[in-house]
């Protein structure tokens, strides 16, 4: 069977599941419509996977799933509306500098624990620069289907190259498609969910 706990145990030790429980409704800032398309695709084939939903209006944020592209971190702080809906952007850009990174996302959680939206913020670097639309596209839609551990790809990207082309791995997609099994939970902070997952998952 399958080992799925250090998908979801993070660097303290803690193990934290999570998965959306709304229909997912995604909105790409400062890409051309080439790459919007790409992105859009991309979601969608990851929603289909894990058998989740898609909808054309959140009744809340309008779009649940914000992807923002920059050059600086710096642009951020001059995105109208943004500080309201992620009131300590400042001191987050200010953080985003320091560590020289080049993503990072945000997560929000309604009540019950379960994803209710996301920021995914891309600094487009040498690095990412290189990296060809469609697979930087379908990496972050792995990314955000998901609460996955904080370590959970620091070492093995959730991407793999098949033939040339850029596809998610068998087991994270084994792992996504478990884990949005009707009876599994929407949330789960104990290490049996992994069994659970686990026992689902055939490679």
């Amino acid at each position: 069977m399958m080992d799925v706990a250090p998908y979801f145990t993070r660097v303290d030790g803690d193990y934290v599941f999570a998965r959306w429980g709304t229909p997912i409704v995604p909105v790409v800032f400062g890409v051309d419509d080439q790459t919007l398309g790409l992105f859009k695709g991309a979601f969608e084939a990851v929603v289909s996977l894990a058998g989740h939903k898609m909808a054309e209006i959140d009744p809340n944020l309008g779009a649940n799933l914000m992807v923002f592209f920059c050059r600086e971190w710096d642009e951020l702080t001059e995105v109208p509306h943004l500080e309201q809906m992620i009131p300590d952007i400042g001191p987050l850009v200010g953080r985003l500098k320091s560590a020289q990174a080049n993503q990072y996302r945000i997560f929000r959680f309604d009540k019950a624990g379960a994803i209710c939206g996301c920021f995914v913020f891309l600094r487009m670097d040498d690095h990412l620069a290189e990296a060809p639309a469609d697979t930087l596209a379908l990496s972050q839609a792995a990314q955000v289907i998901l609460l996955w551990s904080d370590a959970a790809f620091a070492t093995v990207p959730p991407l793999a190259l098949i033939n040339g082309n850029a596809v998610i791995r068998p087991e994270v997609a084994a792992i996504i498609a478990a884990a949005y099994d009707p009876i599994m939970p929407d949330v789960a902070h104990d290490a049996s969910h992994a069994l659970r997952l686990g026992a689902r998952i055939t490679l």
